[in-house]
């Protein structure tokens, strides 16, 4: 497990890719992942929607033996168990999962913890000293979760990145094209499935993506 550094955090939020393995557009998962990394993605947390454990559990078990060596976090989505079997770096847990502070006893205090809050509410219940960081949206229309909230805007996000003592990874309908104003309205990095997952080059998504969040000079 890679050692969890709250300084860090918010570098690795800059390209937060969601690796889901329904949006390959039927490419290894693994292979899409390497080439977001090669191209700039910061970090990586695996989606599996599907029920069955074992084959998230292979699935989690290739991301962690390909990402860290590269130093690379892997964050797991909802499934404390998955993360623990395989010695991921982290969970990502939404309102509906098993409490931040639940995951936090389990994992440990060097694991990378992440909560989801889509409104004021549910951000203020988020403790800071449990979690690492806080997903916000979705900030747009998103085809990625179809029973997600309404989107924010970025005023929204605006508002809920100002509110937050952690640092706020965008989530939802993010482009390279509207990938820079998510910084511009306070978040500390965005996070896409299809932008690079159902790219025809995750590398040169990835890569452009980085370029928007974080211009060089």
């Amino acid at each position: 497990m890679l050692t969890r550094s709250r300084d860090g955090m918010a570098a690795r939020l800059a390209v937060y890719l969601v690796a889901d393995p329904t949006a390959t557009r039927g490419r290894p998962l693994d292979a899409v992942v390497a080439d977001a990394v090669r191209g700039g993605a910061t970090l990586v947390q695996l989606r599996v929607k599907d029920p069955a454990t074992r084959p998230f559990v292979e699935s989690a078990r290739a991301l962690v033996a390909l990402l860290r060596p590269l130093g690379v976090p892997l964050v797991v989505n909802d499934r404390v168990d998955v993360a623990l079997a395989v010695g991921a770096d982290g969970v990502h847990v939404g309102q509906d999962d098993m409490p931040a502070r639940d995951v936090r006893r389990l994992l440990g205090e060097r694991a990378i913890l992440g909560v989801s809050a889509t409104n004021a509410d549910e951000l203020r219940a988020i403790d800071a000293r449990v979690a690492d960081y806080v997903g916000v949206g979705p900030v747009l229309a998103t085809g990625s979760k179809p029973d997600a909230a309404a989107p924010l805007g970025l005023h929204g996000l605006a508002a809920l990145c100002h509110a937050s003592s952690l640092p706020v990874v965008a989530i939802g309908g993010i482009t390279v094209d509207n990938a820079r104003a998510m910084i511009e309205h306070g978040a500390a990095g965005v996070s896409v499935i299809s932008a690079i997952c159902g790219a025809p080059d995750p590398a040169a998504a990835a890569r452009a993506l980085r370029s928007a969040v974080s211009p060089r000079p």
